[in-house]
């Protein structure tokens, strides 16, 4: 065992960044040599440590898969030639797999600080081998050292909404493991399906486990395909995924929903509902009313009974019980609940849902686990040891890790990968927009926490829900490339991340998926595109630019120079064409649709949500370009969360008018709600108003969901001022009951 990592040879002086050798994710250090070592038939895996014959197999495995070579695996001490050696070094680091890494002339050493540091020294040599299949194997000389940041470093995957079969979940965890990544949260229950075997309860894959169709598009669809859609993973089936992840030095961390998220376990076990049933399997997306009755006792005997055959297949130390948008709609109505409530002197529904928390918590402890929940466990009293996952912002995180419970980070913005990756999305997506860079940028240490708070964050983890990824290309095209900028995130150090660097890396790992032939998104070509005021409000200006340096951007057949300035309605052509090889890398068609608002001066009363800006803030409202029916995949749309949307658009001189609308969206399983009332005022100075319109949905329904136009006789003035009013609080029953709605509102078009 050495002592620390010796470098061979003489090495030149020069430190040089990741990028030169391009490993993802970014070692703590690398040196560059000015020697090569070439593997040939000749060169020897060696043991030199014990314990290490699987991941010498894996890396032979993959040699011969790529190369078409195999090479001997010997065990052996002592001096060592034309050999990749699989050892331990002693490396003072805080987390299992930290690792050295030396190619000199003579051989290849990886010395890690446990099994785990040698798997991970692996992953960084496959990196380095060379992306073709001549079997001419050189590599460069380079001595690295490198260790983790976090603890946990997570990929989750949804096959409630969607299942999957054993062969795709073993890719999966090859994904995981090939960016260092630890765990995988593996979500096995929902209302759309059931995907665990438990043998005690058998109609729960009989019946649960399969529906008879699925709505078509975004929710709430365009009908139903009415094809059976189902499936699940037997007990011996997740045994061998369980096995195939310790190999590669990975958890499986099993979710199982409850309360909420139960509809295919009630429609297996009706008695255990508050109403009795009958119930179905969903076929839909959302929230459902119907939960895990909690005033009765039989529903905790079949969850205990549920969690003994899980905790005996999954040796994780955490099981996820979820915990997430559980309606409390059935409780409030339910004698058995109300009981509960009562005989416990709780406070309410809320207390109710977390004495189902504590009690499962407490039966699983008695078992020598613990539970995460996503962050609503917090509501009504956080389980004495839950550890929390914080998905709705990092508020939650921040607020459990002050009361001294350890937190996995994975708020939607940065951590979900069923958002949109590029505003040009030609297949249906939750909504929001996230990009590699955007999830490049995420620090899973909030800022408001201390540093002894901080402590508690374990790490983070990024989230993959399959509502609309119905198959195993689209889910490899969600998360890559943007697994490669989560990994950088949690393994390496703070100060080494940069996300020049990276980028320069990711260009030759979209050649590696090339070569993997994995399907990902090329969103990191998409042409830049900003549409901004004039100094003279009399149009828009076009703006167009590209990350790629090696590419120009042709506009309408000519390469683009300048800001393109529009004054009418017209429709813009623009491609990204590489230099080397002519080939197009991405295009946009644009069409601008002009009005009386049209890049006219506006101000926003109250502003959006941070999270929902819009591309280019308030303008955004009167740049001529509509969301259409893309809905949350545009980043046309501004959002804002219980508040309202009260606009000025100033026309800069006295204009008449006849009717103002503006677009909306609605996706109330989003928490997205169209607005309660739409006024209109005008003013010739801007500060006195006077009202013009007003509308109303008809008896609590608007006519039209996607545009709410106001009619009104001719008006004359130089401003408008409109307010979309919010709905509010959104009711029981509904997804996010007892929350604010959001209102989500794109452009406002004056004729």
């Amino acid at each position: 065992m050495r002592k620390t990592l010796l470098a061979i040879l003489v090495f030149a002086s020069l430190i040089v960044n990741a990028q030169d050798i391009n490993i993802i994710p970014r070692p703590a250090s690398v040196q560059i040599g000015n020697g090569k070592f070439p593997i040939n038939s000749f060169t020897k895996i060696v043991e030199a440590g014990s314990g290490l014959h699987n991941t010498a197999l894996l890396l032979n495995n993959y040699l011969k898969k790529f190369y078409g070579i195999q090479l001997p695996i010997v065990k052996s001490t002592g001096v060592w030639q034309n050999a990749i050696v699989l050892n331990y070094d002693r490396i003072d680091n805080p987390f299992a797999g930290a690792y050295n890494l030396t190619i000199d002339k003579e051989k290849i050493y990886i010395g890690g600080d446990n099994e785990t540091g040698v798997f991970y020294g692996v992953q960084s040599l496959i990196q380095l081998l060379p992306l073709d299949n001549k079997k001419n194997l050189v590599l460069p000389q380079v001595n690295i050292s490198d260790a983790p940041r976090f603890a946990y470093r997570g990929l989750h995957l949804d096959c409630g909404r969607h299942f999957f079969d054993i062969a795709f979940i073993k890719k999966y965890i090859d994904f995981i493991a090939m960016y260092k990544l630890n765990t995988f949260h593996w979500h096995l229950t929902e209302d759309q399906g059931w995907r665990i075997e438990i043998k005690k309860y058998p109609k729960l894959t009989e019946v649960g486990a399969w529906r008879d169709g699925t709505i078509i598009g975004r929710y709430p669809g365009k009908g139903n395909d009415s094809t059976k859609h189902g499936g699940y993973y037997t007990q011996e089936q997740i045994k061998e995924i369980v096995k195939y992840a310790a190999d590669r030095y990975i958890t499986v961390i099993p979710e199982i929903e409850m309360p909420g998220h139960s509809m295919a376990a009630l429609a297996s076990y009706p008695e255990l509902g508050c109403t009795g049933g009958p119930y179905a399997v969903q076929q839909t997306w959302g929230v459902f009313d119907d939960v895990y009755c909690a005033g009765n006792e039989k529903t905790f005997s079949f969850l205990q009974d549920v969690l003994d055959e899980v905790m005996d297949l999954f040796p994780s130390k955490y099981i996820h019980i979820g915990g997430d948008e559980c309606p409390k709609t059935r409780w409030k109505t339910c004698p058995k609940c109300q009981q509960r409530i009562k005989d416990n002197n709780l406070k309410d529904e809320h207390a109710l849902q977390s004495y189902v928390i504590q009690r499962i918590e407490k039966y699983v402890n008695s078992k020598g686990r613990q539970i995460i929940g996503w962050d609503e466990i917090l509501e009504g009293g956080l389980a004495p040891n839950a550890s929390v996952m914080s998905w709705r912002g990092e508020q939650g995180g921040i607020d459990a890790a002050k009361q001294k419970h350890t937190v996995i980070m994975t708020p939607g913005d940065w951590c979900y990968f069923d958002h949109s990756q590029t505003k040009n999305e030609d297949s249906v997506t939750i909504g929001g927009y996230t990009t590699v860079e955007k999830v490049y940028s995420y620090e899973p240490i909030p800022a408001a926490l201390s540093a002894d708070d901080a402590q508690y964050v374990l790490g983070a983890q990024a989230n993959v829900w399959t509502e609309y990824m119905s198959n195993t290309n689209k889910v490899e095209y969600m998360i890559f490339p943007r697994l490669a900028a989560m990994s950088e995130v949690l393994w390496s150090n703070k100060q080494n991340r940069d996300w020049t660097d990276f980028e320069k890396r990711l260009l030759n790992e979209f050649k590696r998926y090339d070569w993997l032939k994995l399907n990902y998104s090329k969103a990191y070509f998409d042409i830049q595109a900003s549409i901004l005021p004039t100094e003279n409000n009399d149009g828009v200006l076009y703006t167009l630019a590209t990350k790629y340096k090696n590419g120009n951007i042709i506009v309408n057949d000519k390469t683009y120079s300048n800001p393109v300035l529009i004054k009418a309605s017209s429709t813009i052509n623009t491609q990204l064409i590489d230099n080397s090889s002519r080939k197009i890398l991405s295009s946009i068609t644009q069409n601008f649709s002009f009005n009386k608002a049209t890049g006219k001066k506006i101000t926003l009363v109250t502003n959006p949500s941070s999270s929902y800006p819009g591309n280019v803030g308030a303008f955004g409202l009167v740049n001529g370009v509509s969301a259409g029916t893309k809905g949350m995949n545009s980043a046309e749309w501004l959002g804002w969360s219980g508040k309202d949307m009260e606009a000025i658009i100033d026309f800069g001189k006295t204009e008449n008018f006849t009717s103002v609308s503006i677009s909306v969206w609605k996706q109330e399983a989003s928490w997205i709600y169209l607005p309660s009332s739409v006024e209109i005022f005008i003013s010739a100075d801007g500060k006195d108003w006077n009202t013009v319109a007003k509308a109303l949905p008809e008896n609590g329904i608007w006519k039209d969901e996607h545009s709410i136009s106001l009619n009104f006789s001719v008006q004359s003035a130089k401003y408008i001022k409109v307010i979309a009013h919010n709905y509010g609080k959104i009711a029981d029953g509904k997804a996010g009951s007892g929350n604010n709605a959001w209102l989500f509102v794109d452009e406002i078009k004056v004729n």
